[in-house]
């Protein structure tokens, strides 16, 4: 049985999910609150399995709870947003502080718009029950501030030979953050799909490029991929590896949904595969499911060099050990080390 807490200013919204969850054999609401502060007092009676956290409350927003709750008793939570380009913005802020899942609900219709979106809700729940976040604090206490972008060295890399392709999904917001935050802007250029609603990647490409000192930002049609920069796949669309000449650019197309996901990692690590070969290194990082195991074994096999996060760092060891079972992966490297990797990688000559 996984045990429930909601924690939300609407009594309506309160209302609504308690009734739809309850209604599932194996989850029990134990209890909800209209802000925090109530809800830390009732938690602390009876600690739930997986929170569904608003983000905008009285007396104390969700962020800074969600953040206090991280450092002290990490907790799996699912941020219940209303989607908009604001609420983009302020779910991605509750992602960094280590919410696992964002459930969106409607401003408008909201009863009807709350009981369509159950069934997925209780998805989520119950994969958040499986998940193990980390305590933030502990881990973002060893990085650095990021320092200002420095120049190039002599020996700074400016080929377009080499390609990095990075498939993630549930714990993902903060591993890239981690890793990205780390690179210099002589890194070679980075391809991502993160899974992740429509509307959330842009928000998501302009939090990280205000942190890092690489560009970052959300994939267009056609834009080329180069030393120094991240492109992001855009939630509800594909995004494809290809090469023209000695340069590679990024394709941004629609399409069905691939492992029941769009963007999909197998998607973007089958082209790099194609298009890229032993100019590419990949990396499958924390995410429930097996989106990516196979793309990556492609890749494997197309000679490029291959990478599995480690259980150890994982929120959630799915993707990786799918792609480990596949033999997908020539090795694991932990969270903090990805960094490191990836610069190795580049230096490094090609095989």
């Amino acid at each position: 049985m996984i045990k429930v807490f909601i924690v939300d200013d609407s009594a309506l919204v309160r209302q609504v999910l308690s009734a739809c969850l309850e209604s599932h054999p194996n989850i029990e609401v134990i209890g909800q609150a209209a802000d925090p502060l109530f809800a830390l007092e009732k938690m602390q009676r009876n600690w739930p399995d997986v929170l569904v956290l608003d983000v905008e409350m009285p007396r104390m927003d969700g962020i800074t709870f969600l953040r206090k709750l991280m450092a002290e008793r990490p907790t799996p939570t699912i941020i219940c947003s209303t989607l908009t380009e604001a609420g983009a913005a302020i779910t991605l802020e509750a992602f960094a502080a280590g919410a696992v899942g964002v459930f969106t609900k409607a401003r408008l219709g909201l009863k009807d718009s709350l009981l369509q979106l159950s069934s997925d809700l209780i998805k989520q729940i119950q994969q958040a029950a499986a998940t193990r976040p980390r305590a933030v604090a502990a881990r973002t206490a060893t990085v650095a501030a990021p320092a200002r972008p420095a120049e190039p060295t002599s020996n700074a890399l400016t080929t377009t030979d080499r390609v990095v392709a990075l498939g993630t999904s549930t714990g993902g917001t903060q591993a890239l953050e981690l890793v990205l935050k780390q690179l210099r802007v002589d890194s070679p250029g980075i391809v991502i799909v993160q899974h992740m609603p429509e509307k959330f990647t842009a928000a998501f490409a302009q939090r990280l490029d205000s942190l890092c000192q690489i560009e970052v930002r959300e994939a267009r049609h056609l834009d080329r991929v180069r030393s120094g920069l991240a492109l992001v796949a855009p939630g509800g669309k594909h995004m494809q590896l290809k090469r023209s000449g000695a340069q590679y650019f990024v394709e941004v197309l629609d399409g069905p949904p691939v492992n029941r996901h769009k963007p999909s990692v197998d998607v973007l690590f089958r082209s790099v595969a194609r298009h890229a070969g032993h100019n590419a290194l990949g990396v499958i990082m924390t995410g429930m499911g097996d989106d990516g195991a196979r793309g990556l074994l492609a890749m494997r096999e197309a000679g490029a060099r291959t990478v599995a996060q480690d259980e150890a760092s994982c929120v959630v060891f799915g993707m990786p050990k799918e792609a480990l079972q596949l033999g997908a992966a020539q090795c694991t490297e932990s969270l903090e080390n990805l960094s490191r990797l990836i610069t190795d990688y580049a230096r490094a000559p090609l095989a």
